[in-house]
């Protein structure tokens, strides 16, 4: 019993680290599919599923001439 209780505590406090590692991966493995993209992403394409592939944006370089 003290083995099951172990086990089912382990895969209950490692599911949200688990649920991160084995997110789909879109455009080149750089984006990911979710519901929705976040603030700082953007839509770069469709997955399966209705879901949408989203990457994070890449701050503007401002050159020294400015």
């Amino acid at each position: 019993m003290r083995t099951f209780l172990f086990v089912f505590a382990l895969l209950f406090l490692l599911a949200p680290a688990r649920n991160a590692f084995f997110d789909e991966k879109c455009f080149k493995l750089n984006g990911r599919c979710v519901n929705s993209c976040l603030k700082h992403e953007e839509l770069v394409a469709l997955c399966q599923k209705s879901l949408k592939c989203c990457l994070t944006r890449q701050p503007c370089l401002k050159s020294k001439d400015d």
